[in-house]
């Protein structure tokens, strides 16, 4: 049942089938009539008593008589169900609308719905509807959520019959189920002097930002069709001919966005957990990102990028920003630990790409893979680097810290290598961090060839 689409229960096929089921469906109440039944009949076979038989078989017959009816009652209902959102992020809630429309021509009897859920999003719904009406319909609602990230199908709804004297029950489902997807939680972040290069040669962030096109002063000449507005008279006149501005292809500033997914570079599980914040982190850089114009490309530990995403990455533009901050936050809604132990394979990737902003989020890096990405920083116009101190996710807070700190050497190698690299504590806020990044960079200059705002 997907959003607005109708749906019709599966029924049960065969005859032999279809009796097993209606017996599998007596209640407590019917299982006890048809026992007290055959009971009263054998002991009036015994006594002799024609009056017991008929009560016997009157309790016995009563049960079979509503299953029997009841499974051959052929209610044609419709079933549709809506997600109001149908992405929502981790810790947020969702709504989901059930309707049922009866399009047959007789009421219905006493309707108990009940969808299937995933225990992470809550207790399993369960209604009541009354007797609904020839082209009636009813509509219910119940609320879902979820501390954790992932895709959760919703469905298939099922359909509880019941005869009027609650002798029988038969469950009919529907054959089709949605999908809630929960995101990380994304946090807004500060406006900050965080630049990255244009693809390309020239003014660098400047130009990339032209998003409408800027004037080149290298007029050419006028071609049927052109905009008359966009006539260059003082080249008019000195060429004897009429000359237009020619429209230079706007250049975009470049991001990329670097999530390590290594399952050996954090400790801990759950949404609280060291890697939940860096997903989320991640989430709100691509967002922050995309909305300042951005061309902006995720990237992994393992070299993997989003499906569909070009070779410089969503272009934050319009509509188009929306759908690209929802496919990367699809992406991450369902990212997970990764098997590999190094991350050669992301720096392989952008040791093939072009200049531009580097953002990345690191968990524990000894000294090889500091060494890896202290390398990235030769191709990156600039870069700044989380790096997620797991240790302290996983420690009480009332013990103390070790004697050593490898984490130190492993930011001042960054450091060394012209990253501006900050240190994430455990609960540490992301706003705060950004903020950091941005006066450690302004200490050091600027992180890139051209200046603009973030």
């Amino acid at each position: 049942m997907s959003a607005g689409a109708p749906g019709h229960p599966e029924d049960d096929q065969g005859d032999k089938g279809g009796v097993r089921t209606a017996l599998a469906g007596l209640t407590t109440r019917g299982r006890s009539f048809l026992a007290a039944g055959v009971a009263a009949a054998i002991c009036a076979y015994v006594l002799g008593q024609s009056d017991l038989l008929r009560v016997g078989l009157l309790l016995s017959v009563l049960p079979l008589v509503c299953a029997t009816v009841l499974y051959r009652t052929r209610y044609r209902v419709a079933g549709s169900r809506r997600l109001s959102p149908a992405r929502v992020p981790a810790a947020a809630e969702a709504r989901v609308h059930l309707r049922m429309d009866n399009v047959s021509r007789l009421p219905t009897g006493l309707l108990m719905l009940q969808d299937r859920v995933p225990y992470v999003l809550g207790p399993r719904p369960r209604f009541v509807l009354d007797r609904v009406e020839p082209g009636g319909r009813r509509e219910v609602s119940y609320r879902v959520r979820s501390d954790l990230r992932g895709r959760y199908p919703l469905g298939p709804l099922q359909l509880r019959l019941t005869d009027p004297f609650g002798m029988c029950e038969l469950t009919r489902s529907f054959s089709t189920y949605d999908t809630l997807t929960v995101i990380p939680r994304v946090e807004a972040l500060p406006p900050v002097r965080l630049t990255g290069e244009a693809t390309g040669y020239g003014e660098g962030r400047q130009r990339s930002l032209a998003l409408a096109g800027e004037d080149d002063m290298i007029p050419r000449g006028y071609r049927y069709g052109d905009d008359l507005r966009r006539v260059h008279w003082r080249s008019t006149a000195r060429y004897g001919e009429l000359m237009v501005r020619r429209e230079e292809q706007p250049q975009r500033a470049r991001c990329t966005v670097l999530l390590d997914t290594r399952g050996d570079a954090y400790l801990g599980a759950g949404p609280d957990s060291a890697f939940e914040w860096a997903v989320s982190g991640a989430a709100s850089v691509l967002v922050h990102m995309l909305e300042r114009g951005f061309s902006v490309r995720l990237l992994t530990d393992t070299g993997d990028s989003v499906p569909g995403e070009g070779a410089e990455g969503f272009a934050g533009t319009g509509q188009g920003s929306a759908d690209a901050a929802g496919l990367m936050m699809d992406t991450l809604a369902v990212i997970d630990h990764s098997d590999g132990t190094d991350i050669s394979r992301a720096y392989d990737v952008l040791r093939g790409g072009g200049e531009g902003l580097l953002m990345a989020f690191f968990g524990d890096l000894d000294e090889e893979q500091a060494t890896v990405a202290a390398k990235m920083r030769q191709r990156s116009g600039g870069a700044v680097a989380f790096v997620l101190d797991s240790e302290t996710w996983v420690r009480e807070p009332h013990e103390a810290p070790g004697p050593e700190d490898p984490g130190e050497e492993s930011l001042r190698m960054l450091r060394e290598s012209g990253w501006t690299a900050v240190r994430v504590p455990r609960g540490a806020d992301l706003s705060e961090l950004w903020r950091q990044a941005d006066r450690e960079r302004s200490g050091l200059g600027a992180l890139s060839g051209g200046e603009g705002r973030s």
